[in-house]
């Protein structure tokens, strides 16, 4: 039910962006902003900011939890900050990262477990690594009406496999491969493709072969999109920001110095303040603590500040 205004006007209707509220964007020609989140109070303040696509990335695990890769994200971790993100949007697109081995193992598990992410968490689509490995199980997944994103490029899930984080499509064996790829997601039935950390040139060229929306990080401006990880662009990254990362922002420093200031406050008791506090009458004190006059006369009563 809609809250009315001041003037008793019906508060006008928020609507979840859809995927194809996604894929009219493109169509225009309008650049679309993903960021990755993780939490509910951040999820709020995204979504009053109007960003579209908050994606629910497993580098959480990393920026989040503290491992040292994606790998060690489980099913129940993204589910958790999924339900969080989801309850504290309005109208973005909550896409949810499937992790290691929650797809593409069987059509059957794939399935499962991307329904749970709408079903259960709240999500409005989910997303998977690879491109033809991964096009039978994004099929799939389309099929039975679960919008799927692809990614390809760098995947953080095989990092391993590739060597480290590194620049892909940099031959012209790779660089097929990647064209490829992005080819059989959008055959597949795909909504929208992440490229990460490819070239620029390739990554253009990509982007006007296909229909739907390509959303680049590290992967040049040509992209239909953009999507950058919200620690990185606010400045909360504790290690060497990514070469493909803009910070827009120093919370790092503005918490710890805020952090700083509170310690100190608390040391010299300025804090808490009168204003951060609440005062009852000083005669019910009394009478609480015992040290009203009726409490002095024996007869009358029991002071409570001794021991019975």
């Amino acid at each position: 039910m809609n809250t009315p205004d001041a003037a008793g006007r019906p508060a006008p209707t928020t609507k979840r962006v859809t995927v194809a509220e996604i894929a009219r964007m493109r169509a225009a020609g309008e650049r679309i902003a993903m960021l990755t989140c993780y939490d509910y109070p951040t999820a709020r303040v995204l979504d009053e900011a109007g960003i579209p696509i908050l994606l629910v990335g497993d580098s959480l695990g990393m920026v989040v939890l503290g491992y040292d890769t994606t790998v060690r994200v489980s099913m129940e971790e993204m589910l958790h900050h999924t339900r969080a993100v989801a309850r504290g949007t309005r109208r973005a697109l909550v896409v949810a990262d499937m992790p290691f081995l929650s797809y593409g193992v069987s059509v059957e598990a794939s399935l499962a477990n991307a329904g749970r992410f709408l079903s259960d968490a709240g999500a409005g689509a989910v997303k998977v690594e690879g491109g033809e490995r991964t096009a039978r199980t994004i099929e799939a997944l389309t099929r039975i009406g679960i919008p799927a994103m692809g990614h390809i490029g760098l995947t953080p899930q095989a990092v391993h496999q590739l060597g480290g984080y590194r620049v892909q499509g940099r031959t012209r064996q790779s660089a097929r491969a990647l064209l490829n790829d992005a080819l059989a997601v959008q055959q597949a039935g795909a909504f929208a493709v992440v490229l990460e950390l490819v070239p620029a040139q390739l990554a253009a060229a990509i982007t006007e072969r296909l229909t739907i929306p390509t959303i680049g990080i590290g992967a040049g401006a040509g992209c239909s999109g953009q999507v950058q990880v919200v620690t990185d662009l606010l400045g909360l990254t504790a290690d060497r920001t990514p070469r493909h990362a803009r910070v827009y922002a120093d919370l790092r420093g503005e918490i710890r110095a805020a952090v700083e200031r509170y310690q100190a406050d608390v040391a010299s008791g300025a804090f808490p303040a009168e204003a951060e506090s609440w005062r009852m009458e000083d005669e019910l004190l009394a009478e609480v603590l015992g040290r009203s006059e009726l409490d002095r006369t024996p007869a009358e009563g029991i002071p409570l500040d001794r021991d019975l």
